[in-house]
C-alpha cells in the first residue's frame, strides 16, 4: 500500500469522497463556464448586470449543487430513476395544458416564482431510467427484439412530447441519447442500420415525391430544406441567421478581432447572439484559436467522463456516466454544426456558455450525478 492509499484510508468516509470527486472535470467546466462569462460580458457591450452577473450566479448555485449531488450514493439515483422518468412525462404533458408561450414554442412552466423546462430535465431522467433498465436486464436479453422495444417506447414517449410543443432541437437530442446509451448497453448494430436505412428512405421518399402527385410535404417546407442548403436563395429571410454567423465565423479569421471587437455582434447582425449563436461571437473575437481551444476543453471533458465511465465497475453508473457525456456531447455538436450551416437551425445551446438558467443548472446537475457515479465506484 502506497502512502497516498493509506492516507486515504485514514480519512473518515465523509472527507474520503473529497478526495474521490474528479477535480480535474471540475477544473474543466469551470474553464468553459468562465468564457462564457467573459462572452456575455462582451455581446452585452460591456454591461456585466445584463448576462454575465446573472450567469456567475446561477453557475455559483450550480457548483455547490454538483458537488453536493457528488456525495449522493449511486444507489439512489437508480432507486428513483423510474419516478424520475413519470414525473417528466407528467410535467411534459402539463406544458402541453397549460404551458407558458415565448419566442412562439410552448415550452415552459410556471411554478409560482420558478420557470422551468420540463424537456430540460428530460434529458437526465430518461437516461437514468435506461441506464436502470439495462442494469437490471441480463446481457444475453439486450438485443432480443421484445427487450428492445422497451427502451424504444421509453425514449419515444417523450420525444413525442418535446416534439409537440414544438422542439425539433430536443427531440434529435432524446433520440440520439437514448441511442448512445442503447448501443453502450450492447444492443446489435442491426437495428441501429435498420434505422439508418429507414431515415435514408425516408428522407429520399421526401426529396422524390417533389412535384409529383403524392407529394409528402407543403411546399413552404420545401422551400425550408433550399434555404437550409443554399441560404442565399433567401438572404433577408430564413437564410440570414445562417449567412450573418457565417460571416461572423469568416471574419474572425485565425486569431480574431479581438475582446469586444466583434462588428457582427456589436452591431446587433447576429440573431440570439447571447443564447443559441454565441460561438460565432466568440470565433468572430477570437478566431479559429479560440473556438478550436473551446473545442478542446469539451473534448477533455468528454475524455475524463468517459476515462470514468470505462474504468467503473457498476453497470448502471457506466451507463448512466455514458448517457450524461453523451448528452453534453450532443449539446455541443449541434450547436456548433448549426451555426456553421451544417444542420437546420434548432435553438440549441452552446453547453456552459450560452446564457440561460434551466440549462446551465440541468446540466450541472448531470454532472454532479456523473460525479456521484465516480465517487461511488467499487474500488
Amino acid at each position: 500500500m502506497s502512502y497516498l492509499d493509506y492516507s486515504v484510508e485514514r480519512v473518515p468516509t465523509g472527507w474520503r469522497k473529497i478526495l474521490y470527486i474528479n477535480w480535474a472535470l471540475v477544473a474543466l467546466v469551470s474553464a468553459v463556464s468562465c468564457i462564457g462569462f467573459l462572452m456575455l460580458y462582451s455581446v452585452s457591450g460591456g454591461d456585466i448586470d445584463r448576462w454575465a452577473m446573472p450567469q456567475m450566479e446561477r453557475f455559483a448555485v450550480g457548483m455547490v449543487l454538483m458537488i453536493g449531488l457528488a456525495f449522493v450514493p449511486i444507489w439512489f439515483w437508480r432507486s428513483i430513476s423510474v419516478i424520475s422518468y413519470v414525473v417528466c412525462v407528467l410535467l411534459l404533458i402539463a406544458v402541453e395544458a397549460m404551458g407558458h408561450v415565448g419566442m412562439g414554442a410552448q415550452r415552459w412552466l410556471i411554478l409560482g416564482p420558478i420557470r422551468i423546462q420540463p424537456s430540460e430535465l428530460t434529458k437526465i431522467a430518461y437516461v437514468m431510467v435506461l441506464a436502470a433498465y439495462y442494469d437490471w436486464l441480463p446481457v444475453e436479453k439486450v438485443s432480443r427484439p421484445l427487450w428492445v422495444l422497451i427502451p424504444v417506447m421509453l425514449i419515444l414517449l417523450p420525444t413525442a412530447l418535446v416534439l409537440m410543443q414544438p422542439d425539433l432541437g430536443t427531440s434529435v437530442m432524446l433520440i440520439a441519447g437514448g441511442g448512445i446509451v442503447m448501443f453502450a448497453a450492447g444492443v446489435s448494430l442491426w437495428y441501429f442500420g435498420a434505422v439508418i436505412a429507414i431515415v435514408v428512405g425516408l428522407v429520399t421518399a421526401v426529396m422524390e415525391s417533389r412535384g409529383t402527385d403524392w407529394q409528402l410535404l407543403h411546399e413552404y417546407q420545401f422551400k425550408r430544406i433550399d434555404t437550409f442548403l443554399d441560404p442565399t436563395s433567401d438572404p433577408l429571410g430564413a437564410g440570414y441567421n445562417i449567412m450573418q454567423a457565417q460571416i461572423a465565423l469568416g471574419s474572425g479569421g485565425w486569431s480574431g478581432r479581438g475582446f469586444m471587437q466583434g462588428t457582427q455582434s456589436r452591431l446587433n447582425f447576429l440573431p440570439e447572439k447571447h443564447t443559441d449563436f454565441i460561438f460565432t461571437s466568440l470565433a468572430e473575437e477570437f478566431g479559429f484559436v479560440g473556438a478550436a481551444s473551446l473545442l478542446a476543453l469539451y473534448v477533455l471533458i468528454l475524455g475524463f467522463a468517459l476515462s470514468s465511465a470505462l474504468t467503473n465497475k457498476d453497470r448502471f453508473a457506466s451507463l448512466l456516466t455514458i448517457g450524461i457525456a453523451g448528452t453534453f456531447f450532443l449539446y455541443f455538436a449541434i450547436n456548433m454544426a448549426t451555426v456553421m450551416g451544417m444542420l437546420p437551425a434548432k435553438g440549441s445551446p452552446l453547453p456552459l456558455v450560452s446564457y440561460g438558467g434551466t440549462s446551465l443548472m440541468i446540466l450541472l446537475m448531470g454532472f454532479g450525478i456523473l460525479q456521484s457515479a465516480h465517487v461511488h465506484r467499487p474500488r
